[in-house]
């Protein structure tokens, strides 16, 4: 009765006219005029960067229906948003163009956020009200940007204080598994100069399994001293707490539920029930700008990262006993760069920039009995550092309205596996007014992380500190096309890249599983994205992503891990070629967007997903002999609905639902072991179910 009586209120409420004036939202800037900075570190309008990209902006965020950065994302051309299953706590990765999620590189206020440990950056952490632009570079960005932005790059810019405004904003919500956020912001100028811009959220949820909870809390702080061009100085921070459950796969049905010693261990609904994490995050950025002369832009970034991460772990061993490990992975990053922008002469610049980042790794743990308690002596502390220096240019020139060159070289020096040159060519062509025509061929690499360099040896895995990079080229020709009168938007790209000496954890020659070089992995692929309007208070986008991703890897005959030293492994495979795993060929998004005349928002998303493939390699007849056996997670849609209605000035009310039709789907595969009968099967991770949410919110 309670669903139904604020649905019912809810209605009426959107069904009352007059409560504000009609708002028709559009941008002021014309399409191809829109500023990017991420693509080439200086300011350029979208019709003079080599690159496809996407820009978002407060409006965007605040029309869609996404729950978070990723879900946000995900709708957007070329991007392939993942998840670890539909826990709260699931970390969420953005793939681009089928490259891996250590491929794309996030940066807030230009620091990366990147686990130094996993190389991926999990963007769920970062919340959507604290956003105030995005933008997506795709392509090679290792000339500016260094390891791991081979894919592209995400910079997100946080909201900062307006002159002669207050901003503060409030709101609520509540919705489906019993989730709940809170959040407040607050900016404003406290003199001419000087200003400040405080955020803070609490969100906690239930999740839709058993073990699935989570409790995340976030506060930042923007100051800013604007001086224009002469000087503006920014600072900022953030910290990030979360506690969640990690459930595993959903085991099939009619799994019964299984106790050892009086604990749960595993059910029909979860396969963990007592595995738990926590991440802890804190960043710091300082980032001074000056144009003291019309030709001449400097800029510096002092930064300080620290990531802890927790897990706790209990698995069941030979003897039916319930023992598990407690672990701790702490990484601290120290960051400065600085870039001098050049205009040596009309319709020419020059960007000069050098970067040093200083990175410490820790990693403890400590063995766990079957009741629990930690097991005395078996403590572990593993500890090390590196660090990176790179150095850069960038040159642009335009001889004429119709034509721009650009061409850019970066040296890069690891402590590790030594030094790394990365060039980059574009063209760009500008043969109408509203057409452009862009090339870029560029060259970029991926450093192996602490994790693959440093982990501990204990028997089953270890790091190797013998890695080399990840190194290859990524291709890109796109065409942009505005129609009329910029209300109708056509972009299609092609691309290709490669990577050499693909990082993959595999067994080696002792049967101990380790970071190992293999072959690589290549890729092509076309996009195909439209915008129109708006048009009669609408406007409608469709994209559509091909990717043809092909890995090299090994398909096992045989892995006998036989008996050391008496009975030295032995383990046998061929090379195969074949599509690249977890890869869809196929993605399809619409969006369409409706302002009524009094004061009501509504935005549908759709979105399409192809069918992806999974390898394992799995026993043949008999032991040591193996085989390669192909997985495939089905293919799938969603739909997602927001209403949102602007009552009077102040105040905006808003239901969102999201997998509106309830679709079931996998996002990852792993194996579960079921003790009771012995059986051991593969299952999935599911995706997000359907869920409500409704959302009081106050502007002054």
């Amino acid at each position: 009765m309670r669903k139904w009586f604020i649905v019912s209120v809810l209605l009426v409420v959107l069904s009352l006219p007059g409560l504000s004036k009609a708002e028709e939202k559009q941008k002021d800037i014309a399409i191809l005029e829109e500023v990017v900075v991420a693509a080439t570190k200086t300011k350029e309008t979208r019709k003079d960067v080599p690159n496809s990209i996407i820009i978002m902006d407060e409006i965007d965020i605040q029309e869609s229906p996404a729950k978070s950065l990723g879900e946000l994302l995900a709708n957007e051309l070329g991007i392939d948003w993942r998840t670890q299953g539909n826990f709260g706590g699931a970390a969420e990765m953005i793939h681009i163009r089928g490259m891996s999620g250590n491929a794309t590189q996030v940066f807030v206020n230009g620091v990366n956020i990147n686990s130094p440990s996993l190389g991926i950056a999990d963007v769920g952490r970062i919340p959507l009200n604290t956003i105030e632009r995005i933008e997506v570079v795709k392509g090679s960005g290792s000339l500016l940007y260094g390891s791991g932005a081979m894919g592209g790059t995400i910079n997100i810019i946080t909201k900062r204080p307006k002159r002669e405004k207050t901003d503060l904003t409030i709101n609520a919500g509540y919705g489906s598994q019993d989730t709940y956020q809170l959040s407040a912001e607050q900016g404003m100028f406290l003199s001419d100069d000087f200003g400040y811009y405080l955020t803070a959220s609490r969100r906690e949820t239930d999740g839709f399994r058993d073990n699935s909870d989570l409790t995340h809390n976030d506060v930042s702080l923007k100051l800013v001293f604007d001086k224009g061009d002469v000087m503006d100085i920014s600072f900022y921070g953030d910290y990030i707490d979360r506690e969640f459950g990690r459930p595993g796969v959903k085991p099939p049905e009619g799994t019964q539920d299984y106790f050892i010693s009086g604990i749960k261990v595993y059910n029909s609904d979860a396969a963990s029930l007592q595995d738990r994490g926590s991440d802890e995050d804190a960043h710091l950025v300082l980032q001074i700008k000056s144009k003291p002369l019309e030709w001449l832009g400097l800029t510096f970034r002092g930064d300080y990262t620290t990531m802890e991460n927790y897990n706790y772990m209990r698995y069941i061993d030979f003897f039916g006993n319930l023992p598990g490990s407690k672990s701790w992975t702490t990484n601290k990053v120290l960051g400065v760069e600085g870039n001098m922008d050049i205009k040596p002469f009309e319709n020419a610049k020059v960007l000069f920039g050098a970067d040093y980042k200083d990175y410490d790794w820790k990693n403890e743990s400590v063995d766990l009995d079957a009741t629990g308690a930690e097991v005395s002596g078996t403590e572990l502390t593993t500890k090390a550092g590196l660090h990176t220096q790179g150095t850069f240019a960038e040159a642009q020139y335009r001889p004429c309205k119709y034509f721009k060159a650009l061409a850019g070289i970066r040296y890069e020096d690891h402590s590790t596996f030594g030094n790394e040159d990365l060039p980059l060519y574009a063209l760009i062509f500008n043969p109408l007014e509203n057409t452009v025509l862009k090339f870029s061929h560029g060259k970029h690499f991926l450093a192996p992380t602490p994790n693959d360099l440093f982990w501990p040896d204990d028997g089953f895995t270890r790091g190797n500190p013998n890695l080399k990079p990840e190194t290859g080229w990524h291709t890109d020709a796109t065409l942009e096309q505005v129609f009329l009168d910029d209300k109708a938007f056509i972009t299609l790209s092609y691309f290709h890249w490669d990577v050499n000496d693909k990082i993959q954890w595999e067994p080696d020659s002792n049967g101990v599983f380790s970071p190992q070089n293999l072959r690589g992995y290549k890729a092509d692929g076309c996009e195909v994205g439209t915008k129109i309007g708006p048009y009669h208070n609408m406007t409608l986008a469709l994209t559509y992503t091909y990717t043809n991703t092909e890995e090299e890897n090994r398909a096992y005959s045989k892995q006998d891990y036989g008996w050391p030293p008496l009975f030295p492994p032995d383990f046998q495979y061929t090379w195969v070629k074949r599509r690249a795993a977890y890869t869809p060929e196929h993605q399809f998004k619409g969006n369409l967007i409706y302002w009524s005349n009094f004061g009501l928002t509504t935005t549908v998303t759709v979105r399409y997903v192809s069918d992806r493939l999974l390898y394992r390699t799995e026993t043949d007849v008999a032991y040591p002999a193996t085989k390669t056996v192909i997985y495939a997670l089905d293919s799938y849609w969603t739909a997602d609905l927001k209403l949102e209605q602007r009552l009077y000035d102040h105040w905006l009310l808003s239901l969102q639902g999201n997998n509106l039709f309830d679709k079931e789907y996998d996002t990852y595969l792993d194996s579960f072991r079921d003790q009771e009968t012995g059986k051991t099967t593969v299952e999935g991770f599911p995706g997000a179910g359907r869920s409500v949410f409704l959302r009081v919110t106050y502007e002054y």
